[in-house]
């Protein structure tokens, strides 16, 4: 059986090769020219563009990439589940669609299991893990599915940027907030709603949105020394860390994962980017 992702869900691609799981790259477009994620391009590369003024871009993974992938599935007689990012932040869970619709056409049999992670960043890397771990146990495609459906519509996707102007470029607030909230240093806390990236709170100072991460966390975490909690950053890592041991110290999880947000995600989010992923409802 096979595990397919793409790379938004920012899990160290060593962790994946290691444990199986078919990478399908976005790709990354900077001053130098295109790149697939996690493949031709690390993290440190979009980091340096952004802290020179640089604005990289993304584009989805091509429905040619998926009939590739998803091919050589078919023709060794693999089933197999495909765990993507948010179908309402990108197209590439539709490209994956039709490629395993044309694929079906001239492969019947193939049995393919496609899922909306609903998140993105380690929150969809939260999915994936769950599923790994399940076929290391033994469990059967229809448990793991069942599994994975379920994370992703328990996971919270909790976000929060340092510049503001990143997210106003990419339409998820306005120019003038942006700017009136640099200059009152406004920190939002976004979530991943329904699929969505949806701003939710505003809070001044860094140190007052990561405690309103916290309290989230405390209220409304299912469970919570038995699941595992994600975090991710981009180029922050000694907030990350500041943050890892708060939660290891107050909240004992069974483990913490904390990964760097790849060339896709942090594109769009910008640098001092910390997200915190957990269950609402653990089983």
């Amino acid at each position: 059986m096979k595990i397919f992702t793409d790379s938004a869900c920012d899990l160290a691609y060593a962790y994946l090769q290691e444990n199986d799981v078919e990478v399908f790259p976005l790709t990354t477009l900077l001053d130098t020219g295109e790149y697939e994620d996690m493949i031709e391009i690390q993290a440190d590369k979009v980091y340096e563009m952004i802290a020179r003024g640089g604005h990289p871009k993304t584009s989805q993974v091509s429905l040619e990439k998926f009939l590739s992938g998803f091919r050589k599935a078919a023709e060794a007689g693999e089933s197999g589940i495909y765990i993507s990012l948010s179908a309402k932040l990108s197209g590439t869970y539709q490209a994956a669609y039709l490629a395993y619709q044309q694929l079906k056409e001239e492969f019947p049999g193939f049995d393919l299991r496609l899922v909306d992670s609903m998140s993105a960043s380690v929150g969809e890397g939260l999915s994936v893990v769950e599923a790994i771990e399940m076929r290391e146990a033994g469990f059967t495609l229809d448990e793991i599915e069942s599994r994975v459906r379920f994370t992703a519509a328990n996971v919270v996707s909790l976000f929060t940027v340092k510049d503001l102007n990143y997210l106003a470029e990419g339409g998820r607030l306005s120019k003038s907030s942006a700017f009136l909230g640099g200059l009152l240093n406004i920190q939002p806390l976004l979530e991943v709603l329904d699929g969505e990236l949806i701003p939710v709170e505003k809070l001044r100072g860094r140190k007052k949105v990561m405690n309103r991460m916290y309290e989230r966390l405390r209220d409304e975490a299912d469970m919570i020394q038995e699941q595992n909690v994600f975090l991710c950053h981009s180029d922050d890592a000694e907030a990350i860390e500041e943050m890892r041991q708060y939660i290891e110290e107050h909240f004992h999880p069974r483990r913490i994962y904390v990964n760097t947000i790849g060339s896709t995600i942090s594109s769009h989010t910008g640098l001092g980017t910390l997200g915190l992923f957990f269950l609402k409802k653990y089983e």
